[in-house]
């Protein structure tokens, strides 16, 4: 909030406004993490967390402001990215693993982004799932 400070010069009064800001300091200090990606055909979510399992922070294409079939371009994936990464950078974060879940096209270019502020990536699991029989097939239809 900004302080208002009132100085007289010459008989006529004139406002001034002082604004106060702090500087972004995170809460606490985390040197690696774990970076997961679902990357499915209509969108890109991406979250972050750390070793124990509790997440940071998250996004996605959606919340971007990306729109019906924008949301699963590899663009988009890579604003998610560097979302991600910019948030990870200011935490303190030099090393992640990375999980990727699902076959969309914005595996590649999250990854690539959230590289690009310096944090390297020890380990890329694919998590995607894979059906190993599937689910009963329908019956044949009776005419």
């Amino acid at each position: 909030m900004g302080k208002t400070k009132i100085t007289t010069e010459s008989d006529s009064l004139e406002k001034v406004e002082v604004k106060t800001t702090q500087a972004k300091t995170p809460k606490k200090k985390i040197t690696s993490g774990i970076l997961y990606i679902d990357a499915t055909f209509n969108n890109t979510k991406v979250l972050f967390g750390d070793k124990l399992g509790n997440t940071l922070f998250w996004s996605s294409a959606g919340s971007l402001g990306f729109r019906g079939a924008k949301k699963g371009t590899p663009f988009a994936a890579s604003k998610v990215g560097d979302l991600i990464g910019d948030k990870a950078a200011v935490l303190g974060v030099k090393d992640s693993d990375v999980v990727v879940r699902g076959v969309g096209s914005g595996r590649e270019p999250v990854i690539r982004a959230f590289m690009a502020h310096g944090i390297e990536i020890t380990a890329i699991k694919d998590a995607t799932p894979v059906p190993h029989n599937g689910p009963k097939a329908k019956k044949p239809r009776r005419v």
